[in-house]
């Protein structure tokens, strides 16, 4: 119910928007904004989003839980469709996704709302919860040598002339 009523809230919001907005400066000022709004929006989300995976992998490498940046991320790639949508309120409400310290509110705010089960990261990597705690035994492990060998061309045609095989 909660989704039907935003698919059918925005689009009338935008349409007001757009309305009383195009009456105060003109047609060409409101899509001049439109388009502006959306180009700077592209740069900000590349520039942040570069960042987030940046702060992602260094959460890997350091085996810390990844819920942060990875919800990060994802309120990153969220605020780039919002901007990249026409509409007033869709730039305001994806610009204030770019916002670090919304983002960390919001954040927050999710985390008291969503119970984890379990989690758990070791130096072997993720524990396997069916074979109970400590690092899983890798008997399937085989060590050994390859070299890739290429298959001799052949042609797939006659020779037209053009060419040499």
């Amino acid at each position: 119910m909660w989704l039907f009523l935003a698919f059918l809230a925005v689009p009338l919001i935008e349409i007001a928007l757009f309305i009383q907005v195009g009456g105060l400066i003109g047609l060409w000022p409101t899509l001049g904004i439109v388009v502006l709004t959306a180009i700077l929006g592209t740069w900000l989300v590349r520039t942040q989003g570069a960042m987030a995976i940046g702060r992602l992998r260094s959460s890997f490498q350091k085996l810390d839980d990844p819920t942060e940046p990875l919800a990060h991320g994802a309120m990153i790639l969220i605020a780039g469709a919002l901007l990249l949508t026409p509409g007033f309120f869709t730039d305001a409400v994806g610009f204030s996704l770019l916002a670090p310290p919304i983002r960390k509110s919001l954040f927050q705010f999710l985390r008291k709302r969503i119970k984890v089960q379990r989690f758990e990261m070791g130096p072997d990597g993720p524990r396997d919860m069916r074979n109970g705690p400590g690092p899983r035994q890798r008997d399937d492990v085989i060590e050994g040598q390859y070299e890739e060998v290429d298959p001799p061309k052949t042609p797939t045609h006659d020779s037209s002339g053009w060419t040499r095989h």
